[in-house]
């Protein structure tokens, strides 16, 4: 195995930590370490992990901080930087909360707390976007402590969802979604009632629903370096998003697009805010007015953003060249066509409407400018393409019998 400076140490086992730990394999021949609370298929039937240390109270914060320190200590190599990536919201939240116990064992590029605080929850988020005018939904807030009932004035059908979605999914509950889409005051309240009923205490979130199907969502990727300057910015229009209650906004199909007012937009708002570390925008196109609404920003690589790997700037690279090597990269604004799948291509040819989207889909299947990294070729644990095969069948039926 090559010899470089650095482990990387992923914390998660989902797809995201899968896309992570193939852009290090694929750019350095590296098996990383990954270190979650429980096996899961993506990753546990992998050849390209070199190990997964688990503990089941990883997000409890007594144990997250130890058990990373254990896992430090147990790989430690002369001369060599323990590079420290989080995969989901939760876990990066711990490093960043953690951050000053951790700096002993770990390098990372994440935001500071306060900032982190302003971005994760959304009521303190779209205060920000309005004052660097950034475009947002129209949103209402209602407080979980408050025993009135919503009676702002708002037009349906209407979105409600978690303020702070790390402390709501801290109290799951039979039925659980992500977001729920409502047409009515009475649906609200019920909604309001349950989610109340499950501990969550914070603010929820009531929010214009821009009408438009799955290609109408819009992804945005930046890294911006330990100095707070953008090095890339990607847009990519959504194929297709998960259509089930419990994972509505995961993105299993996107294009890349090139939309350099926007990219520009974003990344100002992000310098403006002193952002580090990978950010990636979840938006919608308004036809009612032709706008991008900007509906959050994930503090982290999202699972679908492998497609930068796919397009020659790899994830894991920027990390590395900006917190072992120190090297600072010019803002690359990614321009390139590819299509990035984690579903078969049945289920593009058949579940996606938008006759220009689907005639785009076609031509980069034609081309074989696409690509599943779920796929990698050099992973090749018989079990694991088993469990793929299986999963590719299901995707199918999911979307037969599941309408978002």
């Amino acid at each position: 195995m090559p010899n470089h400076p650095f482990i990387p140490i992923i914390v998660g086992t989902d797809m995201n930590a899968y896309n992570m730990a193939i852009s290090f394999h694929e750019e350095y021949g590296i098996k990383p370490v990954l270190v979650g609370k429980e096996p899961l298929s993506f990753t546990s039937l992998s050849s390209i992990i070199k190990s997964i240390e688990l503990n089941p109270k990883l997000p409890e914060k007594e144990t997250f901080v130890s058990f990373l320190k254990k896992v430090a200590e147990k790989y430690a190599e002369p001369k060599k930087k323990m590079l420290l990536i989080g995969t989901n919201d939760l876990y990066v939240r711990m490093i960043i909360e953690n951050a000053e116990a951790l700096r002993g064992h770990f390098v990372f590029n994440y935001l500071d707390e306060p900032l982190m605080n302003d971005v994760l929850v959304k009521s303190n988020f779209y205060k920000l976007c309005a004052e660097h005018g950034i475009e947002a939904p129209a949103t209402y807030y209602y407080s979980c402590l408050s025993d009135k009932p919503f009676t702002d004035e708002v037009l349906f059908p209407v979105i409600v969802k978690p303020s702070n979605g790390v402390q709501y999914y801290l109290n799951p509950f039979d039925g659980m979604q992500k977001v729920y889409k409502v047409d009515s005051y009475d649906e609200i309240e019920k909604v309001i009632h349950t989610i109340k009923a499950s501990g969550y205490k914070e603010e929820l979130i009531i929010q214009d629903y821009i009408p438009g199907d799955d290609t109408y969502m819009w992804d945005s990727v930046f890294y911006m370096n330990t100095h707070g300057q953008a090095e890339l910015a990607t847009f990519a229009q959504v194929v297709l998003q998960e259509h089930t209650v419990t994972a509505i906004g995961n993105y299993t199909a996107l294009i890349t697009r090139y939309n350099e007012e926007m990219m520009m937009k974003l990344k100002g708002f992000l310098e403006a805010l002193d952002y580090v570390g990978y950010a990636n925008f979840d938006l919608k196109y308004d036809e009612r007015d032709g706008k991008f609404k900007v509906f959050e920003v994930n503090i982290r690589q999202g699972r679908s953003s492998y497609y930068i790997t796919a397009c020659g700037h790899n994830m894991a690279k920027y990390l590395v060249d900006d917190l072992i090597y120190g090297q600072q990269k010019p803002l690359t604004l990614l321009n390139e066509n590819y299509l990035f799948t984690v579903v078969p291509k049945i289920v593009l040819k058949k579940f996606v409407t938008d006759s220009g989207v689907q005639k785009d889909v076609r031509a980069l299947l034609k081309a074989k400018k696409y690509g599943n990294p779920l796929f990698y070729k050099q992973d090749r644990h018989f079990k694991r393409k088993l469990y793929l095969l299986l999963r590719q069948i299901n995707y199918y039926r999911k979307y037969k019998n599941n309408q978002w």
